[in-house]
């Protein structure tokens, strides 16, 4: 099955079910809430009306308002040797904020106060059920799907301290979608192995495969939920392959006018203009 949050021309979401290239109402205004009604399968696949009337870049984030965006960092090898670190024994957990999320085809908005805004794509699980100390099988039962997320990092911010949420979290810089597709739709299932790559203005700079995580998707819905209940709606972004900006001689940074397109095979495509913000 594969889900989307889609605008309207009037100005409203809807969470719709893709079938066959058709956008199908399930009567949610957001795959998130869709996902907090227990019986959102049935929901989604009973799903008949069409929407039609669609806003220009019609795809919403997958999720517009989550209660929690946690990500992973360094959970590639070849990415975790770029950056100069050891392979970690325990994932390395970080959060975003909801207002850092824009859509698969919005504009990426660069703050006035970076020099060095990096590019990160990510295969991202959804939540569907609440799950707190997850079983392996509990843990599997909980992923609804999987989307794209791009973690695009203001690296300056980000190594000012040890703590990396002040280079993680800037408004309207993490696109997310435009899909969320479940597990039973991918090769390798819950342990997805799919193509994963960033071109920026169509040079290549990031590719792998995502079954080359170190901690797969259940390993980290079993980890983060001992910490914490996860949600419908949750989010957890996986961590990025090598090929980031910051880890190349010499670096090289996004700039306002380029486009960056990350995209997992089988699940979808973030295609989105980086824009300079003002700032005040």
């Amino acid at each position: 099955m594969r889900l989307a949050t889609v605008r309207t021309a009037l100005g409203a979401t809807n969470a719709v079910r893709i079938d066959e290239g058709r956008m199908l109402d399930t009567g949610y205004p957001d795959v998130g809430s869709l996902l907090s009604d227990k019986g959102w399968r049935v929901v989604a696949q009973s799903a008949t009306a069409e929407v039609e009337a669609l806003a220009v870049k019609p795809f919403a984030p997958l999720v517009t308002r989550p209660s929690k965006i946690v990500c992973v960092g360094l959970n590639y090898r070849n990415h975790i040797l770029e950056m100069g670190r050891d392979l970690p024994e325990y994932p390395t957990l970080f959060s975003k904020f909801a207002e850092s999320l824009v859509g698969a085809e919005d504009d990426i908005s660069m703050p006035a106060e970076t020099d060095e805004f990096d590019w990160e794509c990510e295969l991202a699980i959804v939540i569907g059920s609440p799950v707190r100390r997850a079983t392996e099988a509990e843990a599997e039962d909980a992923i609804a799907g999987f989307t794209v997320l791009n973690d695009i990092t203001c690296r300056d911010w980000q190594f000012r301290t040890r703590e990396w949420l002040q280079g993680k979290s800037w408004e309207s810089t993490t696109p997310i979608g435009p899909l969320l597709v479940t597990p039973d739709e991918l090769s390798g299932g819950v342990r997805p192995d799919l193509a994963i790559s960033t071109s920026i203005d169509d040079e290549l700079m990031q590719s792998n495969r995502t079954g080359d995580l170190l901690f797969d998707p259940v390993d980290l819905v079993r980890y983060i939920s001992i910490l914490t209940t996860l949600h419908p709606g949750d989010i957890i972004a996986t961590g990025t392959p090598g090929g980031v900006g910051h880890a190349r001689q010499p670096a090289r940074y996004l700039s306002a006018g380029e486009i960056v397109v990350t995209e997992i095979d089988g699940i979808g495509t973030c295609r989105n203009l980086v824009v300079a913000d003002p700032g005040r």
